[in-house]
């Protein structure tokens, strides 16, 4: 029975299958629109580095065929055969999208799926509908990345800007619409091959749509070209215009030479049309200035309009294109660092997580929000350990997006293992962690800070510094202040310390007995030190 994926889902492809020969099918479908159907092979950075791993209906398989575009068949809309263990190593991921030629919105959208078969068996499928989107005109649908071994995970993310939106997000460029000039036909336009087992005939080749689109080439797109602004300012003997200019741009006319009608006038002479100055004021050469008007800055556009014309804006040059740089992260696992002081966390019915109040900032979908109090956490409201933590709970179906005052923000994910941290510098964790409160051995820390969180199992721990923090190994002699820790490995032991050679000078806010922690273990321990002192 095939694994059903919701967006945010994601899972090992050898969790599915032990076979790396592929099927990949998508059915997408709605009244009236047509759906172009591609796959983008990206890179580490998930850039389009090298356009001959954009397939699509111009250019249906990559070099060594690790990737090919099969065409309509077995109820599927487009199909692809993928290949694991032939894609290039500089290719780490292949996302699966659909677009919309022409116009329309996703929302028209009537049910689909991806769907991943292997030896004529479905062993995955993500379904979708209208319901999920809203003005998008393109969507990624879901990817395969590699992560250690190749995986898959449900995407469902759109961009209101169709293709060309796309191949920007994957560092793209949108080549210029040229006249469709004849091609000869290609008789290995649509590939002949599916995999045998899916025993599905494989459609006959489809003449191909123009395509207003393209991967990056050669020559860039006029549009990608920076903006140049005209000169405000034009300086005295500019450049000489045509002789067929009109008057007032007419070429320059020397000292006793006719007037031509431009705007010098010789020493002596009468003014011949060019542009009136006042009695007593020097010669400006460009347009009327009032007696008594400030004149323009270097670099600043004349009075009264004396100022060049900016060149147009481009058309793309828009709010869209503006805030493209900030748009919301694509999905990766359940915890996605949306930027160095934003994370994402994914959630679905019965995986929730723990934050702290009031860190919530925007969410998605159907989530509730609940105080944590009573129980094994509601230690950490003690005072008396120093480690106090007023916590919620984030369930339901859907996406939370988590900050605190800006703080920069750093997902640790433990795998059957261990982690020691303060509770002030926690943001959010699983709340399937174990968790529980340790005291540190030796003399008092100022302000309570005796005790400290051990985290423990399978999850997330996400925590917030004050800048950029430093992992520091630990080594017969390392010494930390005690405000300025943040985590360190389970297997260093901290006891805490006063420091004799230190003392008040080496803390710049200490105002009691200077009192650090000295971490000892075997080579292989660390501990995470913040530049700020709490």
């Amino acid at each position: 029975m095939a694994r059903e994926f919701q967006r945010g889902h994601k899972a090992k492809i050898s969790d599915l299958t032990a076979g790396t020969d592929l099927y990949v099918g998508v059915q997408i479908s709605a009244p009236g629109l047509t759906f172009d159907i591609s796959c983008f092979g990206l890179d580490a950075d998930e850039r389009l580095s090298d356009d001959r791993y954009f397939v699509f209906f111009n250019q249906p398989k990559t070099p060594e065929e690790s990737i090919q575009l099969l065409g309509a068949q077995s109820g599927d809309t487009e199909s692809f055969r993928v290949t694991l263990d032939k894609i290039p190593p500089q290719i780490q991921k292949l996302s699966f999208t659909a677009t919309i030629d022409g116009n329309g919105q996703m929302s028209q959208i009537a049910p689909g799926y991806v769907r991943i078969v292997a030896g004529g068996e479905e062993v995955a499928r993500y379904p979708f509908d209208g319901s999920e989107f809203s003005t998008e005109r393109a969507v990624m649908l879901g990817d395969f990345y590699l992560k250690d071994v190749w995986r898959f995970a449900a995407v469902g993310q759109g961009f209101d800007g169709g293709l060309d939106a796309l191949l920007k997000n994957f560092g793209g460029e949108v080549a210029e619409e040229e006249p469709a000039a004849p091609q000869q036909p290609q008789a290995d336009a649509a590939p002949g091959f599916a995999p045998p087992a899916f025993g599905a005939p494989v459609a006959p080749a489809a003449p191909a749509p123009t395509q207003p689109f393209a991967p990056p080439a050669p020559s860039p797109s006029v549009h990608a070209a920076p903006t140049i602004a005209a000169p405000l300012h034009t300086p005295p003997g500019g450049t000489v215009p045509p002789p067929a200019a009109p008057p007032q741009g007419g070429p320059f006319t020397p000292p006793g030479a006719p007037p031509q009608g431009g705007p010098f006038t010789p020493p002596g002479a009468a003014p011949q049309g060019g542009p009136f100055t006042p009695p007593g004021a020097a010669p400006q050469g460009g347009p009327f200035t009032p007696p008594g008007a400030p004149g323009a800055f270097p670099g600043q556009a004349q009075p009264f309009g004396g100022g060049t014309q900016l060149a147009p804006v481009p058309p793309e040059a828009g709010l869209r294109v503006v805030l493209t740089k900030y748009s919301e992260a694509p999905v990766g696992d359940r915890w996605t660092e949306q930027n160095p002081q934003l994370v994402r966390a994914t959630l679905t019915k019965g995986a929730n997580i723990l934050a702290k109040q009031g860190s919530m900032v925007a969410y998605q979908g159907d989530i509730d929000f609940a105080h944590k109090g009573s129980g094994l956490l509601g230690k950490l409201t003690g005072q008396l350990t120093g480690q106090g933590m007023a916590l919620m709970r984030c369930s339901g179906d859907g996406e939370v997006f988590l900050a605190d005052e800006a703080s920069r923000l750093f997902v640790i994910r433990l795998e059957n293992e261990q982690l020691y941290t303060s509770a002030r510098g926690v943001l959010a964790f699983d709340e399937s962690l174990d968790t529980e409160i340790r005291r540190i051995e030796g003399a008092g820390l100022p302000g309570g800070g005796l005790f400290s969180m051990l985290f423990s199992g399978t999850g997330a721990v996400v925590v917030k510094t004050r800048g950029v923090p430093v992992v520091l190994p630990v080594g017969p002699a390392t010494y930390v202040d005690g405000n300025a820790v943040i985590a360190w490995s389970a297997g260093a032991q901290a006891v805490t310390t006063t420091s004799l050679r230190l003392r008040r000078s080496g803390y710049a806010r200490q105002t009691q007995e200077a009192v650090n922690l000295q971490f000892r273990g075997a080579p292989g321990n660390f501990v995470v030190v913040q530049p700020f002192e709490v």
